[in-house]
């Protein structure tokens, strides 16, 4: 760790949090240093710590390259959305995974968010846990992005880790490109009509080549046990609007019901009369993706303790509905 917490310090990357020695990386393309370094951590320069040329040069760039985490790296992500544009807030800082207070927390920060993971708009900036409360550090607060911002933790108006928050308070997004699977129609949540939301709208998927390996997709998707069987429009009525998805052929690895070949978005031959329905072993799902179905639905109610900051006006309009403010 001494050889490693030289080179952070070399890079102004902060400390180091962990060293390693199997090409973890990847290979390099440059030559290696056969070197035994021998750092004592008091280094300014990793070229003034002790180096011992190897008496042998079989050292493998594929699976003996050294490599470093700093307490300066950074990664984000979005938890328990259902995608990787949605969901809550975390932060990779320090070696550990943390969240994000919602204080002050609006759409300007979500924006920064959604343009860092490359997931288009910020359709929402939601607040006390809506995505169900994190663990660990709570790593910021009192974030304040403009439009000048490229990355979250460059909104950061105090210092990381103060904050006066608990994990009720913590904040998550929910961005223009996030995708989501509901079963509609049905007697219970776990069975319907196939539904995906896709570019802000939902659409149905058609029967053409959908079997059971892609139905136990949509149910393990939705927590809702194994497939039972795979229905026609007959038994859960036929949709409207886009059909998303066609021929599609999951494999036993696909987690997520997009993640299987078919065709692509919104092409198809297919009609409304052949959209399919998926009927599940449980009868209702414990999974909270239901409640992010339940807001891109627009059917907000006041019951399910929901407050999203200031108006949900800016993201209800893109479902043609406008709500006043839930506090």
């Amino acid at each position: 760790m001494n050889d490693a917490r030289v080179v952070c310090k070399y890079l102004g990357c902060g400390d180091a949090v962990s060293a390693s020695g199997n090409s973890q990386f990847g290979s390099g393309i440059w030559l290696m240093l056969n070197y035994e370094v021998g750092c004592n951590g008091s280094e300014e320069d990793p070229w003034k710590c002790e180096l011992k040329q190897l008496a042998h040069s079989n050292c493998s760039r594929e699976t003996e390259g050294a490599g470093v985490i700093c307490s300066d790296h950074f990664q984000i992500r979005l938890v328990d959305g259902g995608s990787r544009c949605a969901g809550r807030v975390e932060l990779y800082y320090n070696g550990s995974w943390g969240t994000v207070c919602d204080d002050s927390w609006d759409l300007a920060d979500a924006q920064v968010v959604c343009n860092q993971l490359k997931c288009g708009q910020a359709l929402n900036a939601t607040v006390s846990s809506w995505f169900g409360p994190g663990v660990g550090p709570i790593w910021l607060d009192n974030v304040n992005c403009n439009m000048k911002d490229s990355v979250l933790w460059e909104c950061l108006v105090g210092q990381w880790s103060e904050s006066d928050c608990n994990h009720k308070e913590d904040a998550g997004v929910i961005c223009s490109d996030h995708r989501a699977v509901r079963l509609q129609d049905g007697a219970n949540p776990c069975q319907g009509r196939v539904e995906v939301y896709y570019n802000r709208t939902w659409g149905t998927v058609c029967a053409d080549s959908f079997g059971k390996a892609a139905a136990d997709v949509v149910c393990q998707q939705l927590s809702c046990g194994s497939a039972q069987s795979v229905e026609s429009a007959n038994t859960f009525g036929s949709g409207s609007g886009q059909i998303w998805l066609d021929d599609v052929n999951c494999r036993l690895h696909d987690t997520l019901l997009w993640q299987c070949p078919s065709s692509p978005w919104g092409q198809h031959n297919c009609d409304h009369k052949e959209d399919v329905g998926v009927i599940c072993s449980d009868l209702h799902s414990n999974s909270s993706l239901n409640k992010l179905e339940y807001y891109t639905d627009s059917e907000l109610h006041q019951d399910d303790d929901i407050r999203m900051q200031n108006s949900f006006t800016s993201f209800d309009a893109e479902f043609g509905r406008e709500y006043e403010d839930v506090q």
